[in-house]
Order: C-alpha cells, then structure tokens, then sequence
C-alpha cells in the first residue's frame, strides 16, 4: 500500500472516476493524472487527497499515510444508543481475536520461523485486534463518561476523571 496507488484507487471509487474527481477537486483531468501519478515532479497536495477521500467515501489515503508511518489506521465506529452490554460485546470479540491470534503464533511458529503469509495473517488479527480496541475504548467513555461527545470519545489523551 502506497500512498500514490491509493490515490489512484480513491479516484476510481468516485461515481463519474477522473472527469468527476477532478471537476470536485477544481482542476482539469490532465492536472489530477499528473498529480496523482507523479508526473514530471508534480503531487496532489495532501488536503485534496483529503478532498478525494471525502468524495470516495473511503479512507484509503489515511490509511496509506498510517502504514506509510509504521501504523495502522482505525476508523472509530459511530456511535449512537449503546449501552453497558455493547461494553460487553466489545469485549467478547476481543477475546475471540485473542484467539485467534493464539491460534495463528502456534501454527506460525510450529517450524521455528514465520513466512511472509503467516506474518500477514498474524498482522491481520493485530490490526483488527486494535481497532476492536479502539471501538471497546469509544465505547466505554459513551457509556460510562456521561459528559463524553462521540466526536472526542477516542482522542489520546482525553482525561474524563
């Protein structure tokens, strides 16, 4: 996953692809071809990529800048009538992924090494594994922080003493 590649695919998930893309984004569709392929040095500045991504309906660009970044990128869940048994649930799957990973570092390991699959299959449990903890994190503050807003549920740092 590279950034450019992901800029590429957001514009083809837009309704109408380049023509549309480049019309929302004000440009001509030679100008957004040369930006998003990196023609002769040019680049698609980082808010239109943002742009692009609103209009795709995807999240394809953050998440090429959080693997890009050593990271991965989670989408908080929306929230909206939750209660102490969602605070469960969440908590429910993150033990089936635990599982699961328990499962795959077993298997993973048997012969002493990891190959490239299992180390991607072992990736994919932990990523999903974060972002149920993420969504067990959003959760929690909606159900149990009163004065919590769904739009800071998650922000790092946020202290609700």
């Amino acid at each position: 996953m590279d950034v450019r590649n992901e800029i590429i695919e957001m514009v083809n998930q837009v309704n109408g692809s380049w023509p549309v893309a480049a019309a929302y984004l004000g440009m001509s569709e030679t100008a957004l071809r040369n930006r998003a392929y990196e023609s002769k040095g040019q680049a698609l500045r980082w808010r239109d990529a943002l742009r692009l991504q609103e209009l795709s309906q995807t999240t394809y660009f953050a998440e090429a800048i959080a693997a890009e970044s050593g990271g991965t990128f989670i989408k908080l869940p929306e929230i909206g009538g939750v209660d102490s048994k969602d605070v469960a649930a969440k908590f429910h799957e993150l033990y089936a992924e635990l599982g699961e990973l328990s499962v795959e570092f077993r298997d993973a390991t048997a012969d002493g090494k990891i190959s490239k699959n299992e180390r991607e299959r072992i990736n994919d449990v932990v990523d999903r594994m974060h972002k149920t903890m993420d969504e067990l994190r959003a959760v929690t503050f909606v159900v149990y922080c009163p004065e919590t807003k769904a739009a800071t549920v998650a922000k790092r740092g946020d202290k609700h003493d």
